[in-house]
């Protein structure tokens, strides 16, 4: 590990630590001032203690089902993986795709951004694909990924517009316009920066410069990844993948909610705001969204009328419900299991 990755790591996981601790002393301050209205002793007040309890009498029934559809989530997306590495004349194992992308999951919750890398790298290395082609088609599923978090986003403003919007121009000053302009900018910058390359890629054929046509060598292969979307055989399932995936995602924050009392009565529009919520907060690189998953999901249930206190717990127990049971379990499983099951093709070859 690089010292840069090193100092990155140290300060996002400081950033997340801190996030959850501040957040923790509120609730805490909270839980002791509802404790003394209702006449309870300090000693009885614990946070922790209270967290502990309220994930020991959660519906188990509704977390083993919101668990189940995360895998099934990372399932299409192993198949969607496969239909981009398709087109660039390569048939991965579904077993190596979801494998990878599960040791990926379990590697972000050490160095934040990082399983990307290690995603790539360990499909790279078992399927002997280029590095760069499995780079570009994690690039393009993260570039179709945004998109649909823009149309849900856009979806949850018109199906709680009050909501939504009177919490952003109250606590952030939200401007919807402003949200337009930074996206087209986005937008606009990405295709420069692939015309950019593309460029790069035609001069690199005609330069004698041994070192810019091994630039060129690489930045090729990238594209050809990047431009196996528009090569895609049956794209009506890659969109089926796609909306797969994110439904799964609405639908672990839904179905969670009748897994703790508190939320049990709270219907499909505001599990689609808590969702996204949520994902906001994932999307910021602490170690799997450690503390601004928790500060997010909080704040959206508070403004939808839960107490702090419960709303906490609730963030507590997705959360770790989600990293225990699935990312690191099948995180430490594919890590064992992967070089098990390439282990007779490394003989054959």
């Amino acid at each position: 590990m690089k010292f840069s990755q090193i100092i990155q790591y140290i300060v996002f996981l400081s950033i997340g630590v801190v996030i959850l601790v501040l957040m923790y002393n509120q609730q805490s301050a909270a839980y002791l001032e509802e404790c003394t209205m209702r006449n309870l002793a300090g000693e009885d007040c614990s946070l922790i203690n209270k967290i502990l309890t309220d994930f020991k009498n959660a519906n188990w029934f509704w977390i083993l089902i919101v668990l189940g559809i995360f895998m099934l989530s990372n399932v299409f997306r192993a198949l969607r993986w496969n239909q981009l590495l398709r087109p660039l004349g390569h048939n991965p194992r579904f077993a190596n795709s979801l494998g990878t992308l599960m040791l990926g999951y379990f590697a972000n919750l050490g160095l934040p951004r990082v399983g990307e890398l290690v995603r790539s790298a360990t499909m790279s290395k078992y399927e002997n694909i280029p590095l760069e082609q499995t780079i570009a088609t994690i690039v393009i599923g993260r570039i179709v990924d945004v998109i649909f978090l823009a149309i849900v986003i856009a979806l949850s403003f018109v199906l709680a517009f009050d909501i939504l919007s009177n919490y952003f121009q109250e606590n952030l000053k939200f401007d919807p316009s402003t949200f337009l302009y930074v996206s087209i900018f986005l937008v606009l910058l990405g295709f420069l920066g692939l015309y950019i390359l593309n460029v790069l890629a035609k001069k690199s054929t005609t330069s004698d410069n041994a070192i810019i046509k091994k630039i060129g060598g690489i930045v090729t292969k990238f594209l050809d990844g990047i431009k196996s979307i528009t090569k895609v055989e049956n794209k009506g399932l890659f969109l089926f993948y796609s909306i797969g995936i994110w439904l799964c995602y609405y639908l672990m924050t839904y179905l969670c909610f009748f897994a703790y009392e508190p939320t049990s009565h709270l219907g499909p529009i505001a599990g689609l705001v808590v969702f996204v919520f949520g994902t906001l907060g994932i999307v910021f690189p602490s170690p799997g969204g450690m503390g601004s998953y928790h500060f997010l999901v909080t704040k959206a249930l508070i403004i939808l009328g839960i107490s702090s206190v419960a709303s906490f717990s609730f963030a507590m127990i997705l959360f770790f419900a989600i990293q225990l049971f699935c990312n690191i379990l099948f995180g430490i499983v594919a890590l064992f299991a992967l070089p098990i099951i390439n282990s007779g093709q490394a003989k054959a070859s």
